[in-house]
């Protein structure tokens, strides 16, 4: 059983923005959909005052585009731009696991661990949604670990970007081979090894740039 140890909605706001950005992660919100405030508020059960809030908050970070007289909508997927958003990744990544080493309590460490096993039989099972969760786990671990707000601000944009790009061309990705890189870089972590964590940590970067490019002739 992994012990949770991860950043809880803090008010019904943080809890629309979790909620909207995992169905646009995963299309349920589809690139070029336009949004529905009264349908969403009605489907995720959450007023329109916090709807609101988390939909600014997902336009901000470019997820969510306005629409001058005409509304909301969800923003178009470009390869140009996905690659700067992996370029941008690459160093903040870096630097939150660098400083997540230092940081970690025993509590999180053992989580690190168990998120570490529980990744790879994700990936074995093919479970995307389960691996989807798993990163986010990880993520928020050690963002919160790192005590660099404004890295992890970053890290969330960057990150929802890159999951909502992988789970559109999932079927061209190895699963296997990318929790294996989430793994390692989970365990070094863990560990406290700030060298072999950066190491790690640049590897999956490689990973997800080279699985970025590769989807430009599909």
């Amino acid at each position: 059983m992994i012990q949770k140890i991860t950043k809880s909605p803090k008010s019904l706001a943080d809890r629309a923005y979790y909620i909207l950005e995992e169905m646009i992660v995963t299309l349920k919100l589809a690139p070029g959909s336009l949004i529905s405030e009264a349908k969403l508020s009605k489907e995720i059960d959450i007023g329109r005052t916090p709807l609101r809030e988390a939909l600014q908050r997902l336009t901000q970070e470019r997820l969510v585009s306005v629409l001058p007289r005409r509304g909301m909508i969800i923003t178009e997927v470009n390869i140009m731009d996905q690659l700067e958003i992996v370029k941008l990744r690459r160093v903040v990544d870096r630097l939150i696991v660098a400083n997540a080493t230092k940081w970690l309590i025993p509590e999180q460490n053992q989580q690190l661990y168990e998120l570490a096993d529980a990744i790879i039989e994700a990936a074995k099972e093919d479970d995307s949604l389960r691996f989807i969760h798993l990163d986010g786990e990880f993520d928020q671990i050690v963002q919160i670990a790192s005590r660099n707000y404004f890295a992890s601000q970053v890290a969330e944009t960057t990150h929802a970007h890159c999951r909502r790009f992988w789970y559109m061309n999932r079927a061209a990705s190895d699963l296997v081979r990318s929790a294996e890189l989430h793994a390692n870089i989970m365990k070094a972590t863990a560990e406290g090894n700030q060298k072999k964590a950066e190491i790690a940590s640049d590897l999956l970067s490689d990973y997800i740039d080279e699985f970025t490019r590769s989807t430009i002739d599909l």
